[in-house]
């Protein structure tokens, strides 16, 4: 299980058949990572892991890919990160002239 999973409650929303699935997509990706690296080449990295392009509970096949784990964990930080929620900048905090060590 990758790290993204094991405080995730994830997997209660994944379909029945979920194992089934995942299972095709590895084989149709050939069980190797298509992430694109930034040559445009495919990662060569064999795939363990099956994500969603789009919405989480979309488990159609062309919505699906092959993924190595860094590259889940790094597409899952992604995601994670985009739905925080966004806080306002914080104010520089005001600095006092300094009167040396107390």
């Amino acid at each position: 299980m990758s790290g993204g999973w094991q405080n995730s409650d994830r997997k209660d929303t994944l379909p029945p058949d979920w194992d089934k699935i995942r299972l095709r997509i590895l084989e149709r990706d050939g069980w190797r990572c298509v992430w694109k690296l930034p040559s445009g080449a495919r990662c060569s990295n064999p795939a363990t892991d099956v994500d969603h392009m789009g919405k989480p509970w979309d488990h159609r096949p062309e919505r699906l890919r092959s993924l190595c784990s860094p590259h889940h964990d790094k597409r899952t930080s992604i995601q994670g990160n985009a739905a925080k929620p966004k806080l306002p900048p914080r104010k520089a905090r005001e600095t006092k002239p300094s009167d040396g060590w107390r």
